[in-house]
């Protein structure tokens, strides 16, 4: 016996919307994964919203604290989703494996399910234009100390090769051997030279160098498959410039980002102190400044998770681009429908249960209804034979 919970459809949403009138706006459920979702994917959708629909995002469970994407995706949502219920989901490596797995299948060909393209929020959190304005929120100093768009560029392209491999592990099934955490356990930047950041990148691409020999010599059959899976990459959109939004997001987030900004940061609170004790007239007037300033920063973590510079990120137009392109065609009707409504006649419908009867007593006299049509047959060729004679006698005499 199924649960009240799973009669809760897209049909039902959309039973609901008419109820409310046809001038009444059109509520859109949207399901992700967990609580800081919510937040990224409403700012993302409120754009999008018109005079005639709206979103309304939630977490899949409303009773229970099930998270995550398997939750978002589980067979029985999936089954419910529809016109005006989707599910709105982190691409994770699903994206990239193509429609590999079940999941990837769901993630990349279900109209009703949009992903990050990106391998999840935090991705977008990091993205490099914006970490500047991460550190502005973060210490209420607006000296540009770092390049974080060229670092994390070059970094990346440093690391693009290994990444492929690794994508090529989880695509062949031979993730056991590299997995997500051993790429992250090489690619993580323990060090950071700020004044000198080239011989941070020049010692990570040593690591990766010798990764990569060691993975060319344990897979022999990557000399036939690497180069392909590579070119579709690039096909996805993919570029080596931009490695870093396609790893794993907490990783990306934790093991690279924060750390990076953690020592900008650091710097540039105490410039600002400086200047607060140099300038401060007396002992209470610096220790109020000094106060108030600390009051008023905060952790680089909390910025990050909170920032929204990433909204003109290509990755992310794009995944607004998806929802748009499908807010058009749902509210464009199917022709199917219109010629239907236009065959229809005006008034209430006539009963059909009263021609039943008749439908089916039909097939019974066909039988004989061809019997006479063959006896029918016959008379006319008798009917043909004396008309053939009388035409044929004249000539004889002739």
């Amino acid at each position: 016996m199924k649960k009240l919970s799973q009669h809760l459809t897209s049909a039902y949403i959309e039973a609901m919307n008419t109820l409310s009138g046809k001038k009444s706006r059109q509520c859109i459920v949207v399901y992700v994964e967990s609580y800081d979702d919510i937040f990224f994917w409403s700012n993302l959708l409120r754009p999008l919203e018109t005079d005639r629909v709206y979103f309304e995002v939630m977490l899949p469970s409303r009773t229970s604290l099930c998270k995550g994407k398997k939750i978002a995706l589980s067979n029985d949502l999936g089954e419910r989703l529809g016109r005006c219920m989707i599910a709105c989901v982190d691409a994770d490596y699903d994206y990239l494996m193509q429609g590999a797995t079940l999941t990837s299948e769901t993630v990349c060909r279900n109209p009703y399910v949009f992903h990050t393209y990106a391998y999840a929020i935090e991705n977008f959190q990091c993205y490099a234009p914006a970490l500047q304005h991460v550190c502005v929120m973060a210490t209420l100093n607006d000296r540009h100390l770092f390049d974080f768009e060229n670092f994390l560029a070059r970094y990346s392209e440093i690391v693009w090769p290994l990444f492929v491999w690794n994508v090529w592990a989880y695509r062949y099934g031979v993730y056991k051997q590299f997995s997500m955490l051993d790429f992250y356990h090489i690619v993580q930047l323990k060090e950071i030279n700020y004044y000198h950041p080239e011989q941070t990148l020049d010692h990570l691409r040593r690591l990766v160098n010798a990764k990569i020999s060691r993975l060319q010599a344990q897979f022999p059959q990557g000399k036939t498959t690497y180069k392909p899976l590579r070119t579709e990459m690039l096909n996805l959109g993919l570029t080596p410039q931009t490695t870093y939004l396609y790893m794993r997001g907490h990783d990306i987030f934790d093991g690279i980002v924060t750390p990076l900004l953690g020592g900008i940061c650091e710097m540039l609170r105490r410039e600002r102190e400086r200047e607060i004790r140099k300038f401060a007239e007396h002992n209470v007037q610096m220790q109020n400044e000094l106060s108030a300033y600390q009051n008023a920063t905060a952790s680089i973590e909390e910025m990050l998770r909170k920032h929204t510079a990433y909204m003109d990120c290509p990755l992310y137009q794009r995944v607004q681009n998806d929802i748009r392109q499908w807010l058009a065609l749902r509210q464009t009707p199917a022709p199917d429908t219109a010629v239907n409504q236009a065959a229809e006649p005006i008034g209430p419908k006539q009963p059909q249960t009263t021609l039943q009867p008749t439908t089916q007593s039909q097939p019974k006299p066909q039988p004989q209804s061809e019997k006479q049509t063959a006896k029918h047959k016959k008379k006319k060729k008798k009917a043909k034979k004396p008309n053939a004679a009388s035409q044929s006698s004249p000539q004889k005499a002739v």
